[in-house]
């Protein structure tokens, strides 16, 4: 599907390799997904527009400036979405943050609400959401319609890993939003697990395994 997106960086696909490894620190499990977040970003703000600013000066002579003409917000969905946001706000350092609060309940699979302070009306042109993972899509799919209900023009999705079947149903059922991720694993398995996956990823990023 043509709004998926799949890095093809061989650094990527390096840090995927470590990071997966169960013997990782919570410090090394930051570093890694800090490190795939930034690759993903460069991809997720390739397409930004740029507008012409005033009239500036280098040590050599006047040129014209430009500036992102749109405003974003970066969107981390609590809590495994944080690991991925240091390396967003580099790249968009204006950008508003807004926090969404949603689990997986364990029996039914089904996303839980519990945090979310958005403005009453959309302030920006295009949101980011941040999450590391995606398995069944059922997450990134209540994220995403808090954000369409919230009236925001663009959406852009940045994930980790994700599982086949999830990213499909979520690329099919909003062919709209755009989908930055570094790996597509195969398996999902009966308890909702992307096999081989990359774990827990709150609880490797936060070391509450």
């Amino acid at each position: 599907m043509s709004n998926i997106i799949v890095s093809q960086h061989p650094l990527a696909r390096q840090k995927i390799s470590a990071l997966r490894l169960a013997t990782n620190t919570s410090q090394q499990a930051r570093e890694l997904t800090d490190g795939i977040g930034r690759l993903l970003m460069y991809e997720a703000t390739k397409d930004l527009e740029l507008v012409c600013t005033n009239i500036e000066q280098s040590p050599i002579g006047p040129y014209e400036g430009e500036a992102i003409a749109k405003t974003h917000a970066l969107v981390p969905i609590l809590r495994s979405g944080l690991g991925l946001l240091n390396a967003a706000s580099d790249f968009l350092p204006d950008a508003q943050v807004h926090h969404l609060g949603l689990f997986r309940e364990e029996s039914t699979l089904l996303p839980v609400e519990y945090y979310n302070k958005l403005p009453r009306k959309c302030t920006v042109d295009e949101c980011i959401v941040l999450d590391p993972m995606i398995a069944t899509g059922g997450t990134a799919d209540a994220a995403i319609q808090i954000l369409k209900t919230w009236g925001v023009p663009k959406i852009k999705f940045v994930a980790v890993c994700v599982s086949k079947s999830g990213i499909e149903r979520l690329a099919h059922e909003h062919p709209d939003v755009q989908f930055f991720v570094a790996v597509v694993d195969e398996v999902l398995n009966e308890q909702g697990f992307v096999v081989p996956g990359i774990g827990d990823c709150g609880d490797r990023l936060n070391n509450t395994a």
